[in-house]
């Protein structure tokens, strides 16, 4: 008997085979429907090699074979995404952080700066009224406490705030360290299997979805690099590489890790001590242009591009906490210098007069007063006014400024912050006695200095914004002119990831429908083959046992 008897029998074995592996692929796809990353797969199906005919009268088929299960998976489309998602990551977090900023300002509100600046001015006009009086003087002090400790809990949420960023910066380095190894232990077992001559859709799926949250991290290029040689399976060797800024972060089966380093010295006087560095693990400088990272590490550093202090360059060019927090200490110190001193600029021309303040007046006894606010010492405690213009001095000359006292005033008043600003300890412990209402020693119901203390509240060159509460309004204004940039930013790359995701899934994704489909296709396909078999099942047993009979 010829083998060529059995001829159809192999064919239709052929196409049960086919039928049979193209189901199980569609029920692989059913079953990671919902499952992150998963690309859905189809079967490589082909005529098999035909088989000659003798005589050379040509050549007949032999059916079907299953060459491969392949991944639907657009490279460019996964380029496109991850060159993306590194931006959306940086405008949310950014978005984020300028909300929690806008909550600490605490505005439009009764417990923010526009409501305690007015009832501070509020008092003191009440005192204007009665300088002798003893509650209005208390009313007076408390209401000065009010503001400096408005400015003192702005300034430490700053601080807590800066150093939750800072621990988010540990921790996303963490998260980016932990990625890379998962995909340099991807990366060999895919080339394990591959090298062997098998695919690894599911392992490159995998790899694939790692790369996506890595990139929404950190600017990073993922890619393939031919190294010459030709796998079993006659297909080119490659070896798999992730960069950040052009250094390699996993280089196929070796890994550089990421970490954070303490810096030595601060990038920003506002800063608080102990902020990381994020370096390469072998000492090298990293460059981050985006992602998360980018983001925490431009909300904690960012001061609008100011030279460091140690001189290694600027700080980023957003304004981060930095940058509010040296806007605070701005006010403090040009407020307090005002009040106290009456240095100010009185008709606009850029140059700095000397004006009555409060250390012009006297007391309600009829000696001379001394400063109204001051600053904390190091045990919290209000400095009296002596002892803070003995800081004030030191501080000036510290900087090099050895000229008259007013110019070392001017300078002085620097070493005042959001941070330590306070009341002094004179008005603390005695504000009946040493709140400076008169001009003249011994006329108790004298209110000319004070007069002159409210008149600056309406001075419009003490900033260059105009009044000091045009100042604050400028600032918070800033603030929210950041956060709805950063919200339009956040859309925009909200809606061009969310285009692009649409676009990977309708070539990668699962379709129920379809694999229905591709399901009853196969199906029918199964019981033709079937069917076949039966019918030279017959015709065989007709062949072997019957003929002849």
């Amino acid at each position: 008997m010829s083998n060529s008897a059995f001829l159809g029998m192999e064919i239709a074995l052929r196409g049960l085979y086919s039928s049979q592996r193209g189901m199980a692929t569609v029920s692989h796809n059913v079953d990671n429907t919902n499952t992150p990353g998963y690309s859905r797969q189809v079967v490589n199906q082909k005529a098999a090699r035909p088989m000659l005919m003798a005589g050379r009268v040509g050549m007949v088929g032999m059916g079907s074979d299953v060459v491969s299960v392949d991944r639907i998976r657009d490279t460019y489309l996964d380029e496109k995404y991850w060159g993306e998602i590194q931006h959306f990551g940086e405008w949310y977090v950014k978005h984020t952080i300028l909300l929690d900023l806008q909550a600490i300002y605490n505005e439009p509100s009764d417990s923010g700066f526009s409501k305690i600046i007015s009832d501070f001015y509020d008092a003191l006009q009440q005192l204007s009224t009665d300088p002798s009086s003893h509650s209005i003087r208390n009313a007076v002090k408390e209401k000065g406490i009010a503001v400096a400790k408005y400015f003192n809990s702005v300034a430490a949420h700053f601080d807590h705030l800066q150093e939750d960023l800072n621990n988010m910066v540990y921790a996303k380095v963490e998260e980016i360290n932990t990625l890379a190894d998962q995909i340099q232990k991807l990366n060999m077992q895919i080339y394990n299997f591959e090298v062997m001559g098998y695919t690894a859709n599911d392992l490159r799926d995998q790899r694939t979805y790692l790369v996506d949250k890595l990139a929404q991290l950190v600017n990073c290029d993922a890619y393939e690099v031919e190294t010459g040689y030709t796998l079993p399976n006659g297909m080119p060797e490659k070896r798999f590489v992730v960069a950040i800024s052009g250094k390699a972060l996993v280089d196929h089966g070796s890994v550089v890790h990421l970490k954070c380093v303490t810096r030595e010295e601060k990038l920003n006087f506002e800063d608080i001590d102990n902020l990381y560095e994020v370096v390469w693990e072998d000492g090298n400088k990293l460059k981050i242009k985006s992602g998360e990272l980018k983001g925490y590490l431009d909300m904690r550093d960012g001061n609008d591009g100011l030279p460091a202090l140690n001189g290694s360059g600027n700080s980023p060019s957003c304004m981060g906490i930095p940058y509010y927090q040296r806007k605070m200490n701005e006010f403090v110190q040009v407020f307090a210098r005002a009040f106290n001193e009456g240095i100010i600029d009185i008709d606009g021309d850029g140059v700095l007069n000397d004006a009555d303040g409060h250390v012009d007046g006297y007391t309600l006894s009829g000696a001379p007063a001394g400063r109204f606010f001051t600053m904390l010492d190091d045990e919290g405690k209000p400095m009296s006014s002596d002892q803070f213009e003995s800081e004030v001095y030191k501080y000036a000359e510290a900087k090099g400024v050895t000229a008259s006292n007013f110019d070392k005033l001017v300078a002085g008043y620097g070493i005042l912050t959001a941070r330590n600003f306070s009341i002094s300890f004179e008005i603390d412990s005695d504000p009946v006695e040493n709140i400076a209402a008169s001009d003249q020693a011994g006329e108790i119901g004298n209110n000319n200095n004070l007069l002159k203390l409210i008149e600056m509240r309406h001075n419009t060159h003490m900033f260059m914004e105009g009044t000091g509460e045009d100042f604050i309004k400028t600032l918070i204004s800033t603030m929210g002119v950041d956060g709805q940039q950063a919200s339009i930013y956040l859309g925009i790359q909200e809606g061009v990831v969310k285009q692009i995701e649409g676009r990977r899934q309708s070539i990668s994704g699962v379709s129920l429908n379809e694999e229905m489909v591709n399901l009853v296709k196969y199906q029918q396909v199964y019981g033709a083959a079937a069917k076949m078999i039966q019918a030279y099942s017959e015709v065989l047993d007709i062949l072997i046992n019957r003929l002849g009979v």
